[in-house]
C-alpha cells in the first residue's frame, strides 16, 4: 500500500483524530510532536477536551460529533493527507462520527487505530456502547490496529497471551496488529551478563496471521511514560505517510517511542512524567 504523495514542494501531512491533554504529554499534543519528529505536517481532529496532569484526568467533555466530523472533513478536502491516525473517541457518538469519517475516505489512506480505552493515570476513557462501534466500525477499518496488553485483552473479551491474542485482535479485521510490549510483553534477554530488560512488540498482518515477528527495544522501567503510547501510533501513521510499510513503520516506532520514553521528564509533576520524542533537553538553548 502506497499513500498517495504531495504534490510539488508540499510536506507529507498525517491527521491525528484524538483528544486533547491539558498537560501536554499525551493526545494531539502527543500526536503533533511525534508527526514533527518525523518530518511530517501534522494536522488535527479533536474528539475531546479533557482536564489532566501526571496525575489524573480530573474531566472529560467530548467534542459535538458534528465538529468532529467537520474537522476531518476540512482537511481532507484540502490537503494530501498520507496517513490518520485514531485515538481518544470518548464515547460511542463521537465513534460513530469518526467511523463516518473514516468511511469517507479513499480505501488506500492508512488508517492507524489506537484504541485508548483507559488513561496512564487510570482513568475509564471509552464506555461499553464506544467500545462496540470501535470494534464493529472503526477496527476493520485500519491498516494497524496497536493496542497494549491490558487494551488487547478487553477488545476480544479474554484473558489470553502472546500469539493467541494476536490472532483474536487479527479475527477483528485489522490489516495488521502491533500488540505492544510496555504492559506485560517485555522480558529479560540473558544472553549476556547485565543484559538490559526489552520491550517486546508482536506483529502480524491478516495475509500471514501465523507469521508472528518479534519486535524487540530497549525498557526504560524508571523513565517517564506519559504518552508513550500515543506517541508510538503517531510515529507509525507518520511513517505509513511517507510511504513505509506497516512492518518498517512499526520497527521505527519502537524504536523511536524507546528514546522517547528513555528521554522523558520524570521531573515534571508528581506522576508520571511525559515522554520527549523531540529531546528538548538536547536541543541549543
Amino acid at each position: 500500500m502506497t499513500p498517495p504523495k504531495p504534490t510539488g514542494s508540499a510536506p507529507f501531512v498525517a491527521l491525528a483524530i484524538a483528544g486533547s491533554d491539558s498537560g501536554g504529554g499525551a493526545g494531539i499534543a502527543a500526536d503533533l510532536k511525534a508527526f514533527a519528529r518525523c518530518g511530517v505536517h501534522g494536522t488535527c481532529a479533536v474528539t475531546a477536551v479533557t482536564a489532566q496532569n501526571t496525575l489524573a484526568v480530573d474531566a472529560v467533555a467530548p467534542v459535538a460529533p458534528g465538529i468532529v466530523l467537520a474537522q476531518v472533513r476540512a482537511v481532507t478536502r484540502d490537503m494530501v493527507v498520507g496517513a490518520i491516525k485514531v485515538g481518544m473517541l470518548a464515547g460511542a457518538a463521537v465513534a460513530e462520527a469518526v467511523a463516518e469519517a473514516l468511511r469517507e475516505l479513499d480505501d488506500d489512506v492508512p488508517v492507524v487505530v489506537d484504541p485508548v480505552l483507559v488513561s496512564s493515570s487510570g482513568a475509564a476513557l471509552l464506555d461499553a456502547a464506544g467500545q462496540r462501534v470501535l470494534i464493529e466500525q472503526i477496527i476493520p477499518r485500519a491498516t494497524v490496529l496497536t493496542p497494549n496488553l491490558l487494551e488487547a485483552r478487553t477488545l476480544v473479551g479474554a484473558s489470553s497471551d502472546g500469539p493467541e491474542l494476536l490472532q483474536a485482535l487479527l479475527a477483528s479485521g485489522a490489516g495488521a496488529v502491533v500488540l505492544t510490549g510496555g504492559h506485560g510483553l517485555g522480558h529479560a534477554t540473558p544472553t549476556a551478563a547485565g543484559a538490559a530488560a526489552q520491550v517486546v512488540d508482536l506483529f502480524a498482518t491478516a495475509q500471514r496471521p501465523q507469521e508472528v515477528i518479534e519486535i524487540t527495544g530497549s525498557r526504560h522501567s524508571d523513565a517517564a511514560d506519559h504518552g508513550s503510547g500515543c506517541t508510538h501510533s503517531a510515529v507509525l501513521a507518520a511513517r505509513l505517510a511517507r510511504g513505509d510499510g506497516p512492518l518498517a513503520a512499526a520497527r521505527a516506532a519502537r524504536a523511536l517511542t524507546g528514546l522517547a520514553v528513555a528521554n522523558g521528564h520524570a521531573e515534571l509533576g508528581a506522576g508520571a512524567g511525559p515522554v520527549d520524542v523531540l529531546d528538548v533537553k538536547h536541543l541549543d538553548r
